[in-house]
């Protein structure tokens, strides 16, 4: 029998995000795999004492049950929307995968690189914003930076126009 798999999503709730766990849920999620959504927060975006206790590791693991919940998830600082709970619930049911969600503050390009080591993931897949060679070069892709730094097999899915 295989070990199971810890695929990571990385989420922030936009169109890209979303895509991208619509993509990873119909092609790389299987049977027995740990979905975890890998959200990334501003560094302002925590209360202090928290914080502390999370910022090298990052929060617990938090169990599709109680990132459902909005008062749970309102100490996080974070809000998921109703596609991404449908998506990740339709997944859990149908597909027989836990799916948790793990938050991080800082940097998104270094965070989601500590987060596949400090998870530890099997394998990443990332949404990108469609943005345009300036904009990524004045930007910067957290996608590219992801591929060029992550310890797994990363998968940037394209942004739909």
């Amino acid at each position: 029998m295989e070990a199971e798999r810890r695929v990571g999503v990385a989420m922030d709730f936009s169109a890209s995000s979303k895509n991208a766990l619509k993509w990873a849920v119909d092609n790389v999620i299987r049977k027995g795999d740990h979905l975890i959504l890998v959200s990334i927060r501003p560094e302002e975006d925590y209360e202090e004492g928290q914080m502390q206790l999370w910022e090298v590791t990052g929060s617990p693991l938090i169990p599709l049950s109680e990132f459902s919940d909005p008062v749970i998830m309102k100490k996080y600082g974070v809000t998921p929307d109703a596609e991404t709970l449908d998506i990740v619930s339709t997944a859990a049911r149908q597909k027989e995968v836990e799916v948790f969600m793990k938050i991080f503050w800082g940097d998104p390009r270094e965070k989601l690189c500590e987060a596949i080591d400090n998870i530890p993931l099997n394998c990443i897949v990332v949404g990108n914003r469609g943005l345009g060679k300036l904009k990524r070069a004045i930007m910067g892709s957290v996608s590219n930076y992801v591929v060029n730094n992550g310890s797994c097999p990363v998968t940037v899915v394209k942004h739909r126009c």
